[in-house]
């Protein structure tokens, strides 16, 4: 996942994020000495952590290791990949002897504090990281191949916050499996028994899309001749997944935040309100913050989806995983026909390694199903069986 660098502000004082879930512990640290002068932000948990690092610019935080959502360690992890320009520490408030350190002992390096904490937390898992070969770091996520280390980061979050309830922001370029990563976290969850509904907001009418989300009664308008439940309310007790989140025209936005903040729905032409029990899941391959700064996005939705968010990589940024990609198609396609496994020459894959893949796992996909089918009954597929790579190391369009 990309690195986000921390916003420059200029202040007159520090900023300290203090993350848990003991209002008392984080009142006794807010009031310490060592904190005299700095200004403070709160958070209940991790992913209220995460949230808020996202809204306020702070210089340093202080992480308690009894979040009631994440796991404390990992969470240290991931801050300091985002914000690498931040302190991060660890604090127990289960101690009283334990306290934050001083300031001044807080400037050695960030990511040997971290790393320390993390092997603490976990030893075993910080040796057999930094021995064991890259398809042993992480347990997949259903549906999903690979074993690169940036695949990893999304398999290890997505774990990490399966079993919540809180709302997850997934992003990442055109065909690089969001939908997958959304349906995986739906079965790791409590409510994997239950509806998983998806909505994609980019293929819906503007005109419908509210009906669609929130139903309607009969009569609402012109052509409600019956009434019907909406989406939302279909995936009463399960997962929302609304792909192409950024697509949402303004007007439904704001009905989307209202329905997110109260948990109610209200069909058109209805004046009942119902609640509801949903887990919303969000994709987009566009970057929502700069539709927020074009006034195309509102700021306080985008805050409500994005309390978790997982970036997914471009294939080239897992090159590594192609191989593997490539096996599951060639599998696929070939238990599809009912003939025996075919395989990839080692010069055909050096190729498929070293084009670009602007569409990325999608565009792999369709590629091996054209060669499979230009192979014919050959047993491997060769360069020759695929189109020819043009100039720019772009797989030649048909």
């Amino acid at each position: 996942m990309a690195a986000i660098a921390t916003p420059y502000v200029v202040r007159t004082k520090p900023r300290v994020l203090i993350a848990s879930s003991d209002a008392g512990f984080r009142k006794r640290v807010m009031g310490s000495p060592m904190y005299a002068g700095a200004s403070s932000e709160e958070a209940v948990g991790g992913a209220h952590a995460l949230a808020r690092l996202g809204q306020v610019a702070c210089d340093s935080v202080l992480l308690d290791r009894n979040l009631p959502d994440l796991d404390a360690a990992e969470l240290a992890e991931i801050i300091r990949k985002r914000y690498p320009r931040m302190e991060v520490e660890l604090v127990d408030s289960r101690v009283p002897s334990e306290e934050p350190r001083k300031r001044s002992e807080l400037r050695e390096p960030r990511i040997e504090s971290v790393q320390r904490a993390m092997a603490s937390a976990v030893p075993s898992m910080g040796r057999a990281r930094a021995t064991a070969p890259a398809s042993m770091g992480v347990e997949g996520l259903p549906g999903m191949i690979g074993a690169s280390r940036a695949i990893q980061q999304v398999y290890r979050l997505a774990r990490m916050v399966a079993g919540r309830d809180t709302t997850v922001l997934v992003t990442g370029p055109t065909g690089t499996g969001k939908e997958l990563v959304a349906q995986a976290i739906h079965a790791l969850s409590a409510r994997a028994r239950q509806a998983f509904v998806v909505v994609n907001c980019a293929a819906i009418p503007e005109a419908l899309l509210e009906a669609e989300l929130f139903g309607h009664v009969r009569g609402a308008y012109t052509g409600a001749v019956q009434s019907r439940l909406g989406r939302i309310h279909v995936a009463q007790g399960g997962t929302l997944f609304l792909d192409e989140v950024g697509d949402l025209p303004l007007s439904m936005q704001a009905k989307l935040l209202r329905f997110l903040q109260n948990g109610e729905v209200q069909r058109l032409g209805s004046p009942d309100v119902h609640r509801v029990d949903v887990r919303v899941v969000c994709a987009t391959n566009v970057r929502l913050l700069d539709l927020v700064h074009a006034k195309q996005f509102r700021q306080d939705l985008y805050y409500r989806l994005a309390i978790f968010p997982i970036e997914l990589p471009s294939l080239r940024e897992r090159a590594e995983d192609i191989a593997a990609l490539v096996e599951h198609f060639l599998e696929l396609l070939s238990k599809d026909v009912g003939v025996e496994a075919r395989g990839l020459a080692p010069e055909a894959l050096q190729m498929l390694e070293r084009a670009e893949w602007p569409g990325n796992v999608r565009e792999l996909q369709h590629a091996i199903e054209r060669a499979f089918i230009l192979a014919g009954n050959s047993t491997q597929l060769d360069p020759e069986h695929f189109l020819a790579l043009n100039e720019s190391g772009r797989l030649r369009e048909i």
